[in-house]
């Protein structure tokens, strides 16, 4: 079979196929993926509440220090998530914009690649050859009686013969090439009856302006890579100022005096060193997205968690680790799952990263953390309780349902809340009247402080977050389950 025969079979074959597509476009359905949802009206009014609740609690403190502690709930809960976010929009705008500059140069290349095809043609066999007609005709000799091409025939254009067949497939420019990103499909669909140096010339006026699509989007690619950068050195100055302003917290922390001033330095000090795992997180993925950067795999989203969740922060429960005592060690045993008696609840805990048996159990642990979706709660709450030394599984599926998961393995699951737990919320239950869980999905957390009116300070996964991880503070932290050893 020569190629003017493949040709031509090409046209026939993208009939069909249309025909196919527009028929199959009618069955298809989609199913959206819900994740969690950072901001609500709710949320910020919250966020007001607790600004005026932390002035409060400061009130009678040195002002210096009360600055300090202000300056650094504004970095932590302000500054840097809004940093961060913006850092992550110039970094896909940035790939975006390299994406659509790749595609126009691969446009432009096979455009090149047409004009030279079609130049070395003229040189074999001339400028007035028409290629179209005698590729229609010749499938149309060698197929027409008895075949699927004279179905074809009869189907697209009613023809009743072979020269009908090529003139009706003429006429209606049947015998084009199939539409591509290749600027002599724009030519050839114009009119199959354009002789070769016609059918040159388009190609090269669509060269030209291919070239100024090119070097256009390639500018605009500079410029938004330029963006990016710039706005993740604005991240890593808020980050570098965010560690300095903790440790002159730190350095002054032991002059306060009263007890809801302290509570309050050390929750704004956690929420703050949250703050810098997660730019760290952000600086590791730019990072790795940049390293495996190529046309073909731009928006594409990785499953693997790896170590995205970061290694810093391990111990950084430990400064309310005692706030919540041992309350958790042996209530709501009626909602357990596993054997609680001597147990040990300090946090970090005592099984390895990825440990399959711990605490007389089986963990679930079979790969790591790699099953869970990139940015997601559950990846979180795997990362976060491997860093803890706590023992979490490969699987525990979507976050409303690990805590039957968790029974099933024998981990201690009741309704207390510890530092290290995941915090599980049901499908469509109230995350602390901020705003609503999946419907479907649920969602899952982690404990990472428990406060002295009782409310939970967690750390959280999802793509709607501005940050990974997140945070916020829940009350009514007895109607949610807990998932311990």
């Amino acid at each position: 079979m020569n190629k003017r025969t493949k040709s031509a079979k090409t046209v026939v074959g993208v009939a069909i196929s249309c025909a196919m597509v527009m028929a199959a476009g009618l069955a298809v359905t989609t199913t959206n993926v819900s994740t969690a949802h950072a901001a609500s009206y709710a949320e910020l009014q919250q966020k007001q509440a607790n600004q005026e609740n932390l002035k409060a609690q400061l009130a009678g403190v040195d002002s210096d220090l009360a600055s300090t502690i202000e300056e650094l709930n504004d970095l932590a809960n302000t500054q840097i998530p809004a940093a961060q976010q913006a850092a992550q929009e110039a970094l896909q705008a940035s790939y975006q914009a390299q994406s659509l500059a790749d595609a126009t140069n691969q446009r432009l290349e096979a455009a090149k690649q047409d004009k030279a095809t079609l130049e070395q043609k003229i040189q074999e066999t001339g400028v007035e050859y028409d290629d179209a007609k005698d590729s229609v005709a010749e499938i149309a000799r060698n197929s027409f009686h008895g075949s699927d091409a004279s179905k074809m025939m009869d189907v697209v254009t009613d023809a009743k013969s072979a020269d009908e067949f090529v003139e009706q497939m003429q006429s209606d420019a049947a015998a084009a090439r199939s539409a591509s990103n290749t600027a002599d499909a724009a030519a050839t669909t114009l009119n199959t009856s354009m002789n070769r140096q016609q059918r040159l010339d388009a190609i090269e006026k669509q060269i030209t302006k291919l070239k100024e699509q090119a070097d256009e989007q390639a500018a605009a690619a500079q410029k938004a890579s330029q963006q990016a950068a710039n706005k993740q050195s604005d991240l890593e100055a808020l980050q570098a100022k965010d560690t300095s302003v903790r440790q002159e917290l730190e350095s002054k922390k032991s002059s306060l005096t009263t007890q809801s001033a302290k509570e309050a330095a050390e929750i704004v000090s956690m929420q703050a060193e949250l703050a810098a795992m997660a730019a760290k997180a952000a600086a590791e993925e730019a990072a790795r997205r940049a390293n495996s950067y190529t046309p073909s795999n731009v928006g594409q989203q990785t499953s693997s968690g790896g170590n995205s969740g970061g290694s810093t922060g391990g111990n950084t429960s430990n400064s309310g680790g005692n706030s919540g005592g041992n309350s958790g060690g042996n209530t709501g045993g009626n909602t357990g799952g596993g054997y609680a008696s001597g147990m040990n609840y300090a946090v970090p805990g005592s099984c390895p990263e990825g440990s399959s048996y711990c605490y007389g159990h089986n963990t679930g642990n079979t790969v790591g953390g790699a099953a869970y979706p990139a940015r997601q709660c559950t990846l979180w709450a795997y990362l976060r309780r491997s860093q803890l030394s706590l023992p979490v599984g490969s699987y525990m599926g979507n976050g409303a349902q690990w805590a039957a998961t968790a029974r099933g393995l024998g981990y201690y699951v009741n309704n207390t809340p510890h530092v290290g737990a995941a915090m599980v919320f049901a499908a469509g239950q109230s995350v602390g009247g901020h705003w609503t869980a999946d419907w479907q999905y649920g969602h899952v957390a982690v404990v990472e402080r428990v406060n002295a009116d009782g409310s939970v300070l967690i750390s959280e996964g999802g793509t709607g977050f501005a940050t990974f991880p997140a945070w916020e503070t829940i009350s009514n932290a007895s109607s949610y389950q807990y998932v311990h050893y």
